[in-house]
């Protein structure tokens, strides 16, 4: 009996704010000290009473508009009720009914899938703020668990999608597309292998008939793989839960509701515990924290949203015609302005130099050196390229010097390492290193004439038939003027005087 996969994922990112989510703490990372960031609020002292982080508010809200969610007027909290040692207070403030987002979508495109699920939209269900639990440490060799309290009260933002993905490809493409947006609107860092994004993964399998329509009225219970914190992690789980259940369908067993946690180590998901629903947590409101007011903040925020992820990428390929892939790499390194700049300064280059280049053949250029080659050098360097002192006036000049033959290849990348090391204009480094390419006549025609002297013996086979030792002499050219001959200069003039 062929079966469909049904995901929906639960997203959690912790919010870009200076301060906790219900008191003045600092929203520090893991690598602080730990317990050195806590208060009596986030601890769960008793007579403590929260306040709302505003600015976490704000950027609920701008992530909701740009999900495309309805923001209510009036949203409020409520108490979430469970018992960890991660938890010091016994419940976590959170948003069951009446959250600050409701009824959102997300467009992605799926690399390797075919239509119609190349690309697809992804329902999402509602967007809710609360306060993150603190940190459990297992040490092994004595069977204790420490806690730190450091990311207590840390403000979240949890995304919850409809049941809508259909293959780990897609859940995947998804928390991608997820991460782009919320860097871009500025609302959270999102590094999952830092802890500031995580996933939550909710699969089920459900009969089809073979033309594809569900042979059941309601989807069998799900299973929730907890605290996924990479795509890889993403995609993998649900590889291997996928085959899991399907084994369990085989033997005609259908899995019962329960929470799994993934083992990178084994590639294996493990049970943890039954799943849990609302009805266990208890949720009643807040009792020490008034509704938010939306309307105004709403406002606020839809007047400075910023352009989204998939828009940046449709007027990179339109705009500046380069390649889909090319694109959305630019997009997903935060690096849209950049690129914009420096193709803005090689097209007014264009128009005043009255040069006929095709903008793609300059898309292409730039991409190949800001996508490959610099990344290369930073990463050898170990700088970020936050902290790059090439501005994109200078690396427009550089692209410039490659497009017009007066750099070779080897050299550029000589050059572009120089232009890292010192933030200096590319033309006067090229000249302070005489790495400019020489296409001198002079010098080439006196350059092949000393060469044909010294090799006689090659010299005479070429004249006899032997032309691919042409490649071989004017490799000779290129050493002997340390790469900066013009090579199809130098095969020219290699011919011209050997009378071939």
């Amino acid at each position: 009996m062929p079966r469909i996969t049904i995901i929906g994922l639960e997203i959690h990112a912790r919010l870009k704010t200076k301060s906790k989510m219900f008191c003045a703490c600092p929203n520090v990372d893991d690598a602080t000290a730990p317990n050195t960031a806590i208060c009596p609020v986030c601890t769960g002292q008793p007579g403590a009473l929260p306040a709302v982080n505003q600015e976490a508010v704000h950027l609920g809200v701008r992530l909701g508009l740009a999900l495309g969610c309805r923001i209510p007027d009036e949203a409020h909290f409520d108490r979430k009720n469970y018992f960890y040692p991660d938890l010091p207070k016994g419940y976590q403030i959170s948003q069951f009914d009446h959250p600050i987002c409701i009824d959102g979508e997300l467009w992605i495109d799926v690399p390797g899938q075919e239509a119609p699920r190349d690309r697809i939209r992804v329902g999402v269900t509602r967007a809710h703020l609360e306060e993150d639990a603190a940190k459990n440490s297992h040490d092994g060799a004595t069977q204790a668990t420490l806690v730190d309290y450091n990311r207590g009260g840390s403000p979240l933002i949890e995304i919850v999608s409809e049941p809508d993905l259909r293959s780990p490809a897609e859940a995947k493409a998804y928390v991608q597309e997820m991460q782009s947006i919320l860097r871009a609107i500025g609302s959270s860092a999102a590094d999952m292998e830092k802890g500031h994004m995580r996933c939550d993964a909710n699969i089920s399998l459900l009969e089809v008939d073979e033309n594809g329509r569900r042979l059941q009225d309601e989807f069998n219970p799900k299973v929730e793989i907890k605290n996924l914190n990479s795509f890889r992690s993403v995609e993998h789980a649900l590889i291997y839960e996928i085959a899991r259940q399907n084994e369990m369908h085989d033997r005609g067993e259908i899995p019962t509701g329960a929470t799994r946690g993934w083992d990178e180590n084994t590639g294996k998901t493990f049970e943890q515990r039954s799943k849990e629903n609302s009805a266990d947590y208890r949720y009643f409101p807040e009792p020490d924290l008034p509704p938010l007011y939306l309307s105004a903040i709403r406002e606020q925020e839809q007047a400075k949203l910023p352009e989204l992820p998939a828009a940046k990428r449709l007027r990179l390929t339109d705009e500046w015609q380069f390649s889909n892939d090319d694109a959305k790499q630019i997009v997903a390194n935060d690096w849209t302005d950049y690129a914009d700049n420096v193709m803005g300064e090689l097209k007014a280059w264009m128009i005043s130099s009255g040069k006929d280049i095709e903008i793609s053949k300059l898309a292409k250029l730039t991409s190949g050196w800001l996508l490959s080659k610099l990344p290369a050098i930073l990463t050898q360097k170990e700088i970020a390229f936050e902290d790059l002192r090439i501005t994109a006036e200078d690396f427009a000049e550089f692209v410039k010097l490659v497009q017009d033959g007066a750099v070779n290849s080897t050299n550029a990348q000589k050059l572009l390492a120089l232009m890292v090391d010192t933030g200096t204009d590319p033309s006067q480094l090229m000249e302070d290193n005489q790495l400019g390419q020489i296409s001198d006549p002079t010098i080439i025609k006196e350059t092949v004439e000393r060469l044909i002297v010294q090799n006689p013996q090659q010299t005479e086979q070429i004249k006899n038939g032997e032309e691919k030792l042409i490649k071989w002499f004017v490799g000779c050219v290129m050493k002997a003027t340390e790469g900066r001959v013009n090579p199809e200069l130098a095969e020219q003039e290699l011919k011209k005087q050997l009378g071939i």
